[in-house]
């Protein structure tokens, strides 16, 4: 996309709210952030609804602080707490019809492809596990068999906890829940598995205890989604609301459940691994023998 089009009209800069200036003087359209950037520079989401101690809300923070090219990028959402961040976001985004996310950035990505074959569009879906693992999860896999090139974020808190607490399929075995007084009675649905035998180039599963870590790979999940491949991310999300903890104390359990049961993995294919790597600075190659005594070295 041209930046022209967030340019301020000379006619309109007195009108202007001082928040879109600020995104335009000093944000990240074109102009590639990080995590280390966080909190020096006009944000795309800075503020938003969520309850205290949301660590959903930390991690849309850092992916949307992480993307590569955000004047080039539509987020698609789904119905849940990521939802009401949406609204505040200052990028394209999608909401769609609960579980349909998956469909409606197939829909988008070949549109995108059609429309501007020759540029950079990137397409993320970023939903809860209810809309991902559960009410979606024929449109998730079915994008994944279709090879698909966007990626696919869930916010796993384990539950449904925009309506109450009530036990998800990403919920542990046990748990007790709302819907589930007596505890869960089935084992929690391994998505990351199902996503590597339905052939996502890559596929990461990490805690928001590693917030470094998420932000590396969500950069490489968008990247190989463009040429590579779909690509899935499964980041913990602990909800202190419907959990009944403080909001402190989400981030000890994001921290515990990091070294047993959430610990980071990843997988990547052999293609997506040569991808990034054509995508590094070429440095200089060294001078061989022959050529160093040619120059008198």
């Amino acid at each position: 996309m041209s930046l022209d089009i967030t340019r301020i009209n000379p006619n309109f800069e007195d009108v202007m709210p001082q928040e879109y200036i600020d995104l335009i003087e000093n944000g990240p359209f074109g102009n590639e952030k990080s995590l280390k950037d966080l909190g020096t520079f006009k944000e795309l989401l800075e503020e938003h609804p969520m309850c205290a101690g949301c660590n959903l809300a930390l991690a849309f923070r850092i992916l949307v602080g992480a993307l590569p090219n955000p004047e080039d990028s539509i987020l698609v959402g789904s119905t849940g707490c990521n939802s009401l961040a949406f609204s505040q976001l200052a990028i394209h985004n999608i909401h769609s019809l609960f579980g349909n996310q998956n469909a409606v950035a197939t829909g988008l990505k070949t549109a995108l492809r059609l429309r501007f074959p020759n540029k950079i569009k990137d397409v993320v879906v970023m939903a809860g596990d209810g809309a991902t693992a559960d009410i979606g999860l024929d449109m998730t896999l079915h994008s994944w068999f279709r090879g698909d090139k966007f990626t696919t974020v869930m916010f796993d808190n384990e539950l449904y906890a925009n309506t109450g607490g009530q036990e998800s399929g990403m919920s542990v075995r046990d748990t007790v829940l709302y819907m589930a007084p007596k505890g869960k009675k089935f084992n929690k649905i391994n998505l990351p598995d199902m996503a590597i035998a339905a052939g996502c180039s890559y596929v990461a599963v990490v805690s928001t205890a590693r917030t470094k870590v998420i932000s590396d790979c969500f950069k490489k999940a968008v990247l190989i989604a463009r040429e590579i491949g779909p690509t899935y991310m499964q980041i913990y999300t602990p909800c202190p609301t419907n959990l009944k903890i403080k909001p402190f104390e989400s981030r000890k359990l994001a921290i515990d459940r990091s070294k047993s049961d959430y610990q980071f993995r990843e997988h990547i294919t052999d293609d997506a691994k040569k991808y990034l790597e054509s995508l590094k600075p070429k440095s200089e190659k060294p001078p061989t023998a022959t050529e160093g005594r040619e120059k008198g070295d």
